[in-house]
């Protein structure tokens, strides 16, 4: 085998195992920080030092994207005028692998003098950290990933993961929805594949509509000028019967039937797919892609014609 090949899949099994290990560590101590951190009224105040530090600032991340605010502090700095940070009200999650770096030891007695409560998420259970905490997240290393024992490899991944279980079943335990996830995600192609509706998309365009007597020249002529490749066909009501695409018109130039006499009722498709306004962009993505489409009527709870949404309207907003 490769020697680079090998080494990374050693690496790997390393990392694999531990993450195995880490099961053990779901335990009484674990539900009880998610039922202390549900119940906090403040933030969760993370901090770390070292390789920790920087776990602690995407286990932050990942606490506030989903609905369990937080804020980071650098173990050195908190020792140094940054302790402001912590309130009454916050709970504080100190990562360590040992426990016994001198900047924890230092910082431990100070939190422990505000009253917070302390959760320690370490891999010595013995070392100062484990001993003064009110909780303990426990990550079991046998061994970190480099040939040396030294890089912080297989215990950072262990804190990464062990995060993202506090994260999420804090998340479950909250009932967060799509819809709250949206709220903390507006921006990008994520954000609008979760609150961008057919509502915000339809209005941006023209709305072709022909009656289903109107002769073939101004099918052509509204279709063209609506440039959605399409048209609905309404009654007196606005109510859907029908619709034309560009393919129709097409099929329609290969047969030998006299056009000057062809009106909209001979050549619409009768059973055209719809979606209502308050439908997500996304499912309306998902419609077209089904049926092998691109474009949607849009219509309101009475069935009556409202517009229509392109397949280009979802590319241009990102959701492709």
């Amino acid at each position: 085998m490769n020697p680079i090949i090998e080494t990374a899949l050693r690496i790997l099994d390393i990392e694999i195992e531990t993450l195995t290990h880490l099961r053990e560590s779901i335990n009484a101590d674990f539900v009880k920080t998610v039922e202390a951190i549900a119940k906090c009224k403040g933030r969760v105040v993370v901090t770390g030092i070292g390789k920790s530090a920087i776990v602690a600032q995407k286990i932050v991340a990942t606490f506030n994207s989903t609905g369990t605010p937080s804020v980071f502090l650098h173990a050195a700095d908190a020792i140094h005028g940054d302790l402001g940070i912590v309130q009454p009200v916050d709970i504080v999650l100190c990562l360590s692998k040992s426990g016994d770096t001198p900047e924890i030891k230092v910082l431990v007695p100070l939190l422990k003098n505000f009253g917070n409560i302390l959760i320690a998420m370490v891999a010595n259970k013995n070392s100062y950290l484990g001993k003064q905490a009110d909780l303990i997240l426990y990550t079991p290393i046998a061994q970190e990933a480099d040939p040396n024992n030294l890089a912080p490899t297989a215990s950072t991944t262990a804190q990464m993961a062990l995060g993202d279980a506090l994260a999420i079943a804090l998340l479950t335990l909250r009932g967060f929805q799509p819809e709250h996830f949206a709220q903390l995600h507006p921006g990008g192609a994520l954000g609008k594949q979760l609150y961008l509706r057919v509502r915000d998309i339809y209005p941006l365009h023209g709305i072709p509509s022909v009656f289903e007597d109107t002769f073939l020249k101004n099918i052509i002529i509204e279709i063209t000028s609506k440039r959605l490749g399409a048209t609905a066909v309404i009654d007196d009501d606005k109510k859907i019967v029908g619709i034309i695409t560009d393919g129709d018109l097409r099929r329609l130039l290969m047969t030998d039937r006299d056009l000057s006499t062809i009106i909209a009722n001979d050549i619409m498709g009768k059973s055209p797919k719809t979606i209502e306004p308050d439908a997500l962009g996304v499912e309306a993505l998902r419609i077209m892609r089904e049926l092998s489409i691109t474009q949607l009527i849009v219509v309101n709870a009475q069935k009556q014609y409202l517009g229509m949404v392109h397949l280009h309207d979802l590319i241009k907003e990102g959701l492709v």
